[in-house]
Order: C-alpha cells, then structure tokens, then sequence
C-alpha cells in the first residue's frame, strides 16, 4: 500500500544504475511528481553530458529541478534544500507521496538532514583555488590541504576535488577547518523519509556506463562541450563529461584518451557514489527491475 501520510520516496544510486527510469515508473504508480536531485541537470545549458530525462519521460511525470537554471546563477546544496523544501509541501497539497530520485549525496542530505551553518565564502579565494586547480590538479589541491587543513586532509575525503576545493576555501575564508562546521544534529522534517538503493552487479554496471559514454558521444557530446568552453570554469563542468573533453579541445590528450578518461572517471564516481549512499544504514537496496512499489 503507498503511504497515506506524507512521504518522501528517496531512489538513489550510482550513475548509469537506471533510477531515472526506476523513479518515473515509480511516480506514474503513485500518481505524484519527481524532485531531480542532480546538481547538474537543473542547468538548462548541460543536457547531453548529465545524462538528463528523456523528452518522453520528462512528458510523462513532471520534473523539479530540471532545467531550472541558468549555468550563470549561483546553485548549491543550500539553495537545493531550500527549494526542495518548498516542492514538496507543493506536492503534498495534492498527494500524501513525493518522489525523490539523484546521485548527489551531498543534495540528499541537504534535503534529510538539513546543512551545517557555514559562514560565507570569500569569492576571490575561492576563484582563485578553483583556477590554481585547473592549472595544477589533484595533487596540488591534496597538498593545499594537507598543509592548511590535516584535519580534513586524514577524514579521507581527498578524491573529490570538488569537495577539497570546497574545504580549502572554507579554511582559508574561516580561518577554521570545514569539520569544525560538521557538529550540528540533523534537523527534523515534519514527514517521512524512506530511501531506496539501486543497484546492479560492478560488472554490468561497468558495462551501462561504457555504453551510455559512447551513446553520448554519439548523441554530440564533443559539440555540446564546444559550446560550453565560455563556461569551462563554472563548478558544474569541474565534473566527469566535460572536463576531459575540455582536455581535449586543449590539445592535451586526443579524442581517443578523451573517451577512455571518462569511462574510467565515471567508473570511479560511481564507485565514490555507493561509498557515500551505503554509510547510511536507513538504505534499502535492490535492483532497478525490481518491484520498487514493495519496498514501500
């Protein structure tokens, strides 16, 4: 039986797992609508890259947070929780369920648990890191951090670099380590969670997403990331799809190694993915061809 009192369904999963698919046949059941929690597909700009819903499934249930945005304004966690926040008593005005479904962990528990109270940023130093990233890579931002902040430098979390970068500008800006924000009991929200995992054996997993690279590039790919050089430093294209493409368009590796790099890259997202959404134990996961409906 669906619930009766209001409830957010949350599917998460890795990229390429199917939970576009799983969650639009899931809302058409309930009779309800999606909250997209990918924090790139609400850019109007990106399509072919972030892997958006299809025209018909986009037709078929209504989506939030697809897009709804610019590439040129300013969009993060907090502004997610705030209007996910506000779709969901929308939703509720009309059905006692809402459908949740993304990859950014991050985005999710905005929404679930609300965010630590970080003091703003200085803009300049946070320029200033993201471009120092791009003239000299991973390495250098997990030595930069190493250095001004070994605190989050042995929590481990040294693979995202949009994540270090973040730390960095957070302890250059504060003065103070991003973990000494990370201290606040999770909020409480006036209706149910439940949260479902997809997923699929590493080797087909593997396999759908060398598969939906190749379909993407087939799609234009490569011309979509011409387009988007104007806005090669904007934090949606630091991310798999572009920024190995942008490499290629510098002349620095062929379209071949191009190709190869996002491949790997995505396996290894994927793989960072289903580290951050199993920590929590709450999860129930199953197959995306499963019957989602008896979970609930």
């Amino acid at each position: 039986m669906p619930p009766t009192t209001p409830t957010v369904i949350i599917l998460v999963g890795p990229t390429a797992v199917g939970k576009t698919a799983a969650a639009v046949r899931l809302a058409k059941l309930l009779r309800t609508k999606i909250i997209s929690a990918d924090s790139r597909q609400c850019y109007r700009e990106l399509n072919i890259g972030v892997a958006k819903p299809s025209p018909a499934e986009l037709d078929a249930v209504h989506h939030y947070f697809i897009n709804s945005h610019s590439i040129e304004a300013e969009v993060n966690a907090a502004t997610f929780e705030e209007l996910a926040l506000g779709w969901t008593e929308e939703i509720f005005r009309s059905s006692p369920v809402a459908v949740m479904v993304g990859g950014t962990g991050l985005y999710i528990r905005a929404f679930t648990d609300g965010l630590d109270s970080i003091p703003p940023v200085d803009q300049t130093i946070r320029s200033q890191i993201r471009h120092d990233y791009e003239e000299h890579g991973l390495g250098w931002l997990q030595e930069q951090i190493k250095k001004y902040d070994p605190a989050f430098y042995a929590s481990g979390e040294l693979q995202n670099p949009q994540r270090v970068m973040r730390a960095l500008e957070v302890r250059m800006s504060t003065g103070q380590s991003i973990l000494s924000f990370r201290t606040r009991e999770p909020r409480r929200r006036p209706f149910d969670i439940q949260t479902i995992g997809l997923q699929l054996p590493k080797e087909e997993l593997h396999q759908r997403i060398h598969d939906r690279v190749d379909a993407m590039m087939a799609a234009g790919l490569l011309e979509e990331a011409k387009a988007l050089l104007p806005y090669r430093h904007h934090n949606a294209l630091q991310t798999v799809g572009y920024k190995e493409l942008f490499d290629h368009l510098d002349g620095k590796i062929s379209l071949a190694e191009a190709v190869a790099a996002i491949k790997t890259n995505t396996r290894q997202y994927a793989k960072r993915q289903l580290t951050w959404f199993r920590r929590d134990l709450s999860v129930r996961w199953t197959a995306p061809t499963d019957r989602l409906e008896s979970l609930i």
